[in-house]
């Protein structure tokens, strides 16, 4: 444990502040870089997990502090050494205190967690889940597509059937009725449960389920939404590795080679052009292309935002900001819209991602971030802990969305989205779904 704690030094904060103060971009960006994949690499070669929880939010929450501080674009400034320490701050607290709960939670001392976790998937009674997965799956997505049909109907349109309207998806949304249209996201990772714990399947239940899953896959496209087809995809990829113990990074690769032209087919239906797009970005090289351009803003901006709330906000808001999921899904900002009134303070009205950490910061400050860091290390153990061969099959579900988030942890604050709650709520549903049939069968027998 003693090790774990002191293997976190200052992942390369100290030289990248000092490289950015001195105005040496591409060496402060590459120090950080390098200190996230060698932290990555360091979990991974201890677990043997490529997915290990810790080590992806190193290699993506500090990787992409490192892609920032290359500062291409013409809207990124120097960082403040507020910003810095909270960037640290957040790494630090995260780190060490994963390790404290590690310990804590037992996973030094169950060979089922770190041995266990990563052995293949032996197929050991899968039959007692797989009904009713299926049952699960195709519920969903009738329900997703019920949702969707009715916020079309609603509306009077079907954003990927519009033309010149950038922001279509925008305006596609019903409140309530479109968590529901979203949920189906989580089908494809479902069908990849399926397959592993119903290899026995007739031809009919297999084409059933793989034509939910296509509807699942095609809800996205029809509301042009980018980023729900990725995470659909990726999500499953990630269930994959995770249930199957084939954990390859180039899975990843492949499912992103994959989602390449979907995204610009996508992009395209969105009706962004290339001079729009180059016009908000603001790159201090015009002739940079923009499939360079476009996913450098979407991580390295992200920080620049948060540098930005630090810099100009004038009060906060003490909790309220982060307690936006209770807000939403209660419909108490219906009655009381003053709730969640929070001006978003960034360096561009178009560019509005921001940080995991944004809404901690603005509840609390440097504190703030030091305690939501924390919990997440806590969290992080904890659901590691639980994950592994022989459980009810929505922990492997519950993995793979914690991972994902952690994949994106550059990109926005999670855990103050509704969304991310909502599919929690629907993974645990999806979990009690299963283990009460497990259970009768149990008390029959």
């Amino acid at each position: 444990m003693y090790c774990d704690l002191i293997a976190a030094p200052d992942p390369g904060y100290g030289a990248a502040m000092l490289f950015a103060f001195s105005a040496h971009f591409t060496l402060s960006g590459m120090s950080l870089m390098f200190a996230a994949l060698y932290l990555y690499l360091w979990e991974y070669g201890k677990s043997g997990n490529p997915l290990h929880l810790r080590g992806l939010f190193s290699l993506f929450y500090v990787g992409g502090e490192g892609i920032s501080c290359l500062k291409l674009s013409n809207l990124q400034k120097d960082w403040s050494l507020e910003t810095w320490a909270c960037f640290f701050v957040a790494f630090a607290a995260f780190w060490n205190v994963y390790a404290l709960a590690e310990k804590k939670f037992g996973y030094e001392k169950e060979k089922k967690t770190i041995d266990g976790f990563s052995l293949k998937f032996t197929g050991e009674t899968p039959e007692r889940y797989g009904t009713r997965i299926f049952i699960a799956l195709t519920g969903l997505t009738i329900l997703s597509l019920t949702a969707f049909l009715f916020e079309a109907f609603r509306l009077g349109y079907v954003p990927f059937l519009l033309r010149g309207v950038p922001h279509a998806y925008s305006y596609f949304h019903i409140s309530g009725v479109h968590y529901v249209t979203v949920s189906c996201v989580l089908v494809p990772s479902m069908e990849v449960l399926l397959w592993f714990y119903d290899r026995e399947m007739g031809k009919a239940k297999r084409i059933v389920s793989l034509i939910m899953t296509g509807i699942a896959l095609l809800i996205p496209v029809l509301c042009v939404s980018r980023f729900q087809l990725i995470f659909a995809v990726i999500l499953a990829v990630l269930t994959f590795m995770i249930v199957s113990g084939y954990r390859k990074i180039r899975y990843l690769f492949m499912a992103a080679a994959g989602l390449v032209p979907l995204y610009v087919i996508l992009t395209i239906a969105r009706s962004h052009d290339v001079t729009y797009l180059n016009g908000i970005f603001e790159m201090k090289n015009a002739a940079t292309p923009i499939f360079i351009t476009q996913p450098y803003m979407y991580i390295a901006n992200n920080y620049d935002n948060f540098d930005c709330l630090v810099r100009e906000l004038p009060a906060h808001s003490m909790g309220l900001k982060g307690m936006f999921p209770l807000w939403a899904l209660s419909g108490l900002k219906f009655i009381k819209p003053a709730l969640v009134d929070w001006p978003i303070y960034v360096n561009k009205e178009e560019l509005t991602t921001v940080t995991l950490f944004y809404d901690a910061y603005y509840d609390f400050g440097i504190a703030g971030v030091f305690l939501f860091s924390s919990v997440l290390g806590a969290a992080a153990a904890w659901l590691s802990a639980r994950t592994y061969p022989g459980r009810n099959p929505a922990w492997y579900l519950f993995y793979s969305q914690g991972a994902l988030y952690f994949m994106l942890s550059f990109f926005t604050t999670w855990y103050s989205n509704p969304t991310t709650w909502f599919y929690f709520v629907v993974t645990g549903a999806f979990g009690i779904f299963l283990e009460i049939k497990h259970n009768r069968r149990r008390r029959q027998l």
